[in-house]
């Protein structure tokens, strides 16, 4: 029965750690929580996103400076998402 409740918290915290942060929901805090992105970068966040919330991967990189397709790769594999989504480089480019 130990290792049964030892494997399950294992498994639980592992799941944790890969858990996907919604750009479009994520708290300042939440945004902090993944690895590149700092006070300064949330703060650009959430103020675009009070204007409107992030279409797409195009539509985060147009409007907040900072986020380029090799950092939104690496935001992305670090556990951030727009819409459910997570970056792909082959995403077709927003209208601006």
């Amino acid at each position: 029965m130990r290792k049964l409740l030892a494997s399950f918290s294992a498994l639980l915290v592992s799941a944790s750690c890969f858990a996907t942060v919604e750009v479009n929901q994520a708290s300042e805090a939440d945004l902090d929580s993944i690895r590149g992105i700092g006070p300064a970068l949330s703060g650009k966040i959430l103020a675009e996103r009070q204007k409107a919330p992030f279409r797409d991967w195009q539509d985060l990189m147009r409007r907040v400076k900072g986020i380029r397709s090799h950092s939104a790769a690496r935001l992305s594999d670090a556990g951030l998402s727009v819409n459910g989504a997570g970056y792909s480089a082959e995403q077709p480019t927003a209208p601006k």
